[in-house]
Order: C-alpha cells, then structure tokens, then sequence
C-alpha cells in the first residue's frame, strides 16, 4: 500500500539552462511554476534540495517523494541537479527564462564557488522572493547551504538541514585521504582513461550498466539519470571533489552562529566523509544547536536504502513550523 502511494505522488521532470548550464530539476507535487502562479492555492513554503556529489538529483525521487507525503502533500518538494551533472536527452527541451536569460553565465559554474552561485541564481529566477524555504543539504550540498545563507541572509529561509554534512576538513577525513591524491593529483588521468574508455561505448551498453546498476542499489526510478556515464558529467563530478578537498577546510562557525536557530546538523557514526569527531567539535562549540548524532547505523549515502527514516526525521522536526504555514 505505502508503494502504490509512492507512485501516485506526481514528479514532473524540467531541464533548464541556469546560469548558463544544462540543469534537471525534479518537481514533486502538482506544482510546476510557482513563479508565475498568482492562484490562492499557490503554497506558502518549498522544501528544496540540494544533494551531494555527484549531484545526481534522479537519486533522491524517493527521498523526495516520502517527504512530500509525510508533510501530508501540502509544500512542493524540489531537487535539483548540480550544474554540469545532467545532461538532458536529445529529444528533451531545455528551458530558459528571460530573467535567466538576462543574466550573465556564473564563473567557473562547474567548481565549488560556481555551484553554489548556481542554486541562488534558480531560487532568483524560479521562486517567489516571499516564498518561505526549507532548504535540505546533504554532503557537499550542506556546505553549499551554509554558503547561501551567508550570501545572502534574507533569504526567507525558516529551517536548513544539513545530512551527513561535509563542512570542514574534508581531505583529513578518512575518505578524504583517498581521495585527495586521485582528485586532485591524477584528476587529468581519471579524464583521459574514463574519455577512453567509456566514450566509444554504445549507447545501449551504458544504459544496460547503469539499470542494473542502480538496480542492485535500490536507486532506480522513473527518472533514472543515464547520462551517469558520460566523461562530460563524470569529469565535472571529479573537478568539483577537487575542489572540494582543497577548499572545504575551515568550518564556517561566523555563519553557523549568525543562523543556529534554523539549523538542523545530522551526524553519522559510521561516517568516513566526515568521522565521529566532528560531531563532537561542533557539539562542544555550539552546545545550544540542533546538532544530532544518528543512532541507526544510516550511511553517508543514506539516499540508496534510508530514504524513509531520513524523511521521518525531517517531517517530525517540521511539525511546529509546518503548523504554521
């Protein structure tokens, strides 16, 4: 029965051209425009998410549509991809906005920086400026939500929840430590040897990879990103986790401190992207905040089998706040 509900849950799939990229963004709800929707019924408050890297935004259909449910369909629940991370198909249409249009292409879009500008240029071209916003950042992506809360504090942002959040010491942290070498010092070997071998693949081949694939990680659905083999997107994935190693260092505790009270920190304990102890640093230097360790054993990629228990983590903290929209 909590299938079928699942499936009748609406997922209208877009692509755009933000800031100058190809961008997927997965609306859930029946609401597709809310820019131009001057209705009564328009909703009060969007729950937006911004996933991690590779940000896939295909990955979190399910996570997207158990959150629509358990905040009882009220609030569009949208993710979207990061820029340069989806390619739209060719019989797809790439829609653009004149205020998109208008603006000039973000620098460097593909890396840390670009990223994050990348996401509040779609909040300025989609999104009411008084439409309220919970945003939900997960890895990377909570180290982008800190970065636009600091951006730009009027954001009408009434909670943040920051999952499995990769904010700090990130090439300390044991995954980091492998991976900082091979994105950072053999990142043009990973370009040359994924072009060699994945560009003269047929397409068929690729698509058969990637079903089964996701397959065996429970992550198919009727979005299913099959462009997770193309160098373009890989290449683009493999140059933001540079980055990434390189600049996430410093905690933020300026922006941390300025918006504790909406923030909503989720820790793991079998994390190796961001270990045990960071929890407990940030624990220590903010004993007032919101800042939880999880007690089920979820791993950072919580999206492949822990999408319910992360949605009724986030509906229930909801609850007071949702009340009053």
């Amino acid at each position: 029965m909590d299938s079928e509900l699942k499936e009748e849950i609406p997922v209208h799939e877009e692509f755009i051209l933000c800031g100058g990229a190809e961008t997927q963004v997965l609306k859930c709800g029946p609401w597709t425009d809310l820019f131009h929707d001057q209705s009564v019924k328009r909703p009060k408050l969007l729950i937006f998410i911004i996933p991690g890297n590779p940000g896939f935004s295909a990955f979190y259909v399910p996570f997207a549509k158990a959150l629509y449910s358990l905040t009882n369909r009220r609030f569009p629940v949208w993710t979207i991809s990061h820029a340069g991370h989806a390619l739209a198909p060719k019989d797809k249409k790439i829609l653009t906005t004149s205020e998109d249009s208008n603006a000039q292409e973000i620098k460097d879009i593909y890396g840390l920086n670009g990223q994050i500008e990348h996401k509040l240029a779609f909040l300025r071209t989609h999104v009411p400026k008084d439409m309220k916003l919970v945003l939900i950042g997960h890895s990377i992506g909570s180290y982008f939500t800190l970065q636009m809360l600091k951006r730009i504090p009027e954001l009408p942002v009434i909670r943040a929840f920051l999952l499995f959040p990769t904010i700090e010491r990130m090439s300390e942290s044991p995954n980091g430590r492998i991976a900082t070498p091979l994105l950072c010092w053999f990142r043009y070997v990973l370009y040359v040897t994924g072009y060699l071998l994945l560009k003269p693949c047929p397409e068929t081949i690729k698509s058969l990879l990637i079903r089964r694939g996701l397959q065996v990680m429970n992550l198919e659905n009727e979005f299913s990103p099959l462009n997770i083999l193309e160098p373009f997107c890989l290449a683009n994935a493999a140059y933001l986790g540079g980055q990434e190693m390189m600049e996430v260092v410093k905690r933020d505790d300026e922006t941390i401190k300025e918006h504790l009270c909406k923030l909503t920190f989720y820790y793991g304990t079998i994390d190796p992207w961001c270990p045990k102890e960071y929890y407990e640093d940030i624990k220590k230097d903010f004993p007032e905040g919101d800042i939880r360790l999880c007690e089920k054993n979820i791993p950072h990629a919580f999206i492949i089998h822990f999408n319910q228990e992360m949605a009724d983590m986030i509906a229930d903290s909801l609850k007071d706040d949702l009340s009053k929209m």
